[in-house]
């Protein structure tokens, strides 16, 4: 990139920071008061106190849908992130005030708006096209199996979120978080930021409060890259501690759904609502518990107490701009160890597990051949009605070379190209060959080898490290605000050149890696690294919305 383009950029943050609340400035960030009453700012409002000004009747339900909406309009045409909005949410939000005034709380989330990504699937007035013109219009015979648990915890469900096209799972060439429905989504720290994905909608509206949080999905990082990207925790959970029925898939194997919000204890919070068993997805009766851990009760700020805690060194490669991000790793290792905990340092994962993660083509493999079974197999099968005719993945892909808003070929389909070339699905014993070599390389010669052999109770990367070896045999990872990028950092552009990789302020984060269903305690750990560092709160976004529940309430 030209210097000139670099300053053209620098003085485009300031004049947009002059259209909308400036990040450090008073009005967005301190509580509103308003005759007499105190509102909290929306973003950075926590659960608890949405619901104690709910219960206190302070404000309503239907004002803070009202507020959150606006919240939407002011700043989605900048940075598009809301696909759709619920129409139904204000009648919704109405009708859980009245069960509030009846005596009926169904619990935290009661009344409190949650955003959700665009490839979960819903039965009302909204679409689920993960990002495609393929799938709109289509609809389902129900409720995916984490809508209806957040509709049961009382969640208002607000609309649903951009998302990198197909959850990252059709190009070789596009960028993170557009998609042909839903365009090109911004992170909120830079202007023309890169917000990762796939999830990406979802991180940058629950960063700048276009909801209390949102829900995510993950194959390989697409809740963990966006929740570092901003400045938000990101929990990844066990595949099969949370239902993926009824959610666009690529792999039954990898897929999962899971929280991103602003604090350890909101997560938490979104996570005890959708985590269960669900009897559309088989994955789920191995969780191995009847009673769900009580994660928001393990946010405890002595959870790093006692603790052993591994570092995967091996896993960690020297990126050109990484070396503000691992001097602030070698800090969080501090805290940590001052905190209680006892940091193992330099592990390896084996030769053999290393040379599969980087070199190997089994973790392709997988993905591949599960897509063109589950693509079919767990959604467009189910599908009550399917205007467009999709029913396999080579209908997906002729539809979308033929489709002039799906942007092909300047968006190749390669990877569905692969996919399809592979020549077998996942009932082929070659996919079995495949899968054995990734329970392997992230297993016994991976990082649940290092937590098994040294005793350990977790491991921690920085983020940008920690997807890969956990994707392969779905285990859990927290990410938690770690840093960011300091202001004289070099812009680094994507391959296109359309989007800022890294710049100032850019975030990132660090990860805790743990065993399957070791949420509890990885929440815990997350808690305490975050509650002495409260990392999130040193940079604010260049971009905000101005409205709040002050505006709004006797309006």
């Amino acid at each position: 990139m030209s210097a000139s383009l670099k300053s053209v950029l620098s003085l485009i943050v300031l004049a947009l920071a002059t259209l909308f609340t400036v990040a450090n400035g008073q009005y967005s960030y301190q509580t509103q008061i308003v005759n007499g009453k105190t509102f909290p700012s929306l973003i950075d409002v926590t659960t608890e106190e949405l619901a104690v000004g709910l219960e206190s009747g302070q404000f309503t339900s239907v004002d803070l849908v009202t507020a959150y909406i606006a919240r939407i309009n002011e700043v989605n045409a900048t940075l598009n992130v809301v696909t759709e909005l619920n129409p139904d949410a204000l009648s919704i939000a109405a009708e859980l005030d009245a069960e509030r005034a009846n005596g009926t709380v169904r619990g935290p989330l009661h009344g409190l708006p949650i955003l959700i990504k665009g490839n979960i699937g819903t039965l009302d007035k909204m679409n689920t096209t993960a990002g495609s013109f393929a799938l709109l219009g289509a609809t389902l015979p129900r409720d995916s199996g984490v809508a209806a648990k957040l509709r049961a915890a009382g969640a208002v469900i607000l609309g649903k979120t951009n998302l990198s096209q197909w959850a990252n799972f059709r190009s070789n060439n596009s960028t993170n978080g557009w998609s042909a429905y839903g365009g090109q989504t911004y992170a909120a720290y830079y202007y023309h930021q890169d917000p990762s994905g796939s999830s990406s909608g979802s991180g940058v509206g629950a960063s700048i409060g276009l909801a209390l949080s949102a829900l995510g999905t993950e194959t390989s990082g697409s809740i963990l890259s966006p929740s570092e990207k901003n400045n938000l925790v990101g929990i990844k959970p066990t595949v099969g501690l949370t239902s993926r029925a009824l959610v666009v898939p690529i792999s039954q194997r990898q897929d999962t759904v899971g929280p991103m919000a602003r604090t350890v204890k909101d997560a938490a919070y979104l996570l005890q609502a959708i985590a269960g068993k669900d009897p559309n997805d088989n994955y789920t009766s191995a969780i191995p518990f009847d009673t769900l851990p009580d994660y928001v009760g393990a946010c405890n700020f002595s959870g790093l107490m006692g603790k052993r805690i591994g570092i995967p060194r091996n896993v960690i490669y020297q990126q050109k701009g990484d070396a503000p991000v691992l001097a602030a790793f070698e800090a969080a290792i501090t805290v940590l160890e001052k905190a209680g905990a006892t940091v193992i340092d330099n592990l390896n994962i084996t030769a053999y597990a290393l040379d599969q993660y980087f070199n190997g083509n089994a973790s392709g493999i997988v993905l591949d051949a599960d897509f063109v079974s589950d693509l079919p197999g767990e959604y467009l099968s189910k599908l009550v009605t399917n205007p467009n005719n999709v029913h396999n993945l080579e209908e997906v892909r002729n539809f979308t070379q033929h489709f002039p808003q799906e942007d092909y070929p300047d968006r190749d389909t390669g990877v569905w190209d692969e996919s399809l070339a592979l020549g077998f699905n996942n009932t082929d014993p070659r996919f079995w060959a495949a899968y054995q070599i990734n329970l392997q390389t992230a297993g016994p010669q991976g990082i649940l080898g290092l937590i098994a052999n040294h005793s350990l109770d977790a491991l921690i990367l920085p983020t940008s490290f920690s997807p890969g070896l956990p994707a392969l045999v779905g285990t859990p990872v927290v990410t938690v605000p770690m840093g960011f990028y300091p202001s004289n950092t070099t812009l680094t552009m994507n391959r296109r050149g359309s989007l800022v990789e890294t710049g100032p302020n850019v975030p990132f984060g660090l990860s805790f890696l743990g065993t399957a269903f070791s949420e509890a305690s990885l929440i815990s750990y997350a808690y305490a690294y975050e509650q002495r560092t409260m990392v999130r709160n040193q940079v604010q976004p260049f971009i905000v919305p101005n409205t709040e529940l002050s505006n709004v309430v006797g309006a």
